[in-house]
């Protein structure tokens, strides 16, 4: 699951280019950006957004992601949670993109428990 929710990351970054090309061109979204660019849709904007929210995520998952297998906590547990946070995180940025302010945030807190459900299952793995 972790692979999926790297990947999912690395492409998020797609959509709001591709605006950029369709609204400034393929020439300036390829330059050296010295003069400012064209503003990006609402949408393109939100997904920007959304993308770095989730790289400022997978930080901290993906951390304890690893630790959690590395201390070998539940399985089944590990698999559920890391699922759930991809399942968020992907519906995150594309509810995000659409403009939903409060599904988008549900959505975040959502992967956010993920995540402390992993801290949590470590700490407790580790202490027994």
């Amino acid at each position: 699951m972790l692979t999926y929710v790297a990947l999912a990351t690395a492409l998020m970054w797609l959509p709001y280019t591709l605006a950029l090309i369709v609204n400034g061109g393929l020439a300036v979204t390829m330059g050296n950006r010295d003069r400012p660019l064209p503003p990006l849709p609402l949408w393109a904007q939100r997904a920007k957004r959304a993308h770095a929210n989730a790289i400022e995520n997978l930080v901290v998952f993906a951390p304890l992601t690893l630790v959690a297998s590395m201390v070998h906590v539940s399985a089944p547990l590990l698999a559920w949670t890391t699922m759930l946070y991809l399942l968020a995180r992907v519906a995150h940025y594309i509810i995000y993109a659409a403009g939903i302010p409060v599904v988008r945030t549900l959505l975040f807190f959502t992967g956010w428990i993920a995540t402390l459900v992993i801290g949590a299952s470590i700490l407790s793995t580790l202490s027994q």
